[in-house]
């Protein structure tokens, strides 16, 4: 099973050939913040789902009481890139809310039932990112 960095790695190489199908099936694209600290790019794999021509992720951190890094990088500059398999684009990257935000929860939940047990492990909730295509 792929994770982190070597995930990153072979799923570029390969435009997601290798990586793009996760565990349990869970479809996977990489995500391209720039640091709000250092500037530097920082990617990262994430389970996603398509939904009304967007890509919809969910930034977990396993139920950890903090928010990944990754969304506290787009929360500084939204404007993010993004690989679903061999297509590469720019997008902006925007939290969803109130209705939107339990509808997205409940399609996210249903490719990855985990989302469930981790927001019960914290006391924040777990944004859900919508990635619309620029």
């Amino acid at each position: 099973m792929l994770f982190g960095d070597e995930h990153v790695r072979r799923y570029e190489e390969t435009d997601g050939a290798v990586g793009h199908d996760w565990e349990k099936g869970a479809p996977v694209l990489i995500l391209t913040t720039k640091g709000r600290k250092s500037g530097q790019e920082r990617k990262c794999p994430l389970i996603y789902q398509e939904h009304q021509g967007n890509y919809v992720v969910v930034a977990s951190k396993g139920g950890a009481p903090d928010h990944p890094h990754w969304y506290l990088n787009l929360q500084a500059d939204p404007e993010v890139r993004v690989q679903v398999k061999a297509d590469k684009f720019t997008a902006r990257a925007r939290t969803a809310e109130g209705a939107e935000r339990d509808e997205l929860w409940a399609k996210m939940a249903a490719v990855w039932p985990d989302y469930d047990e981790y927001q019960k492990k914290t006391d924040r909730q777990i944004p859900v990112v919508v990635l619309e295509r620029i």
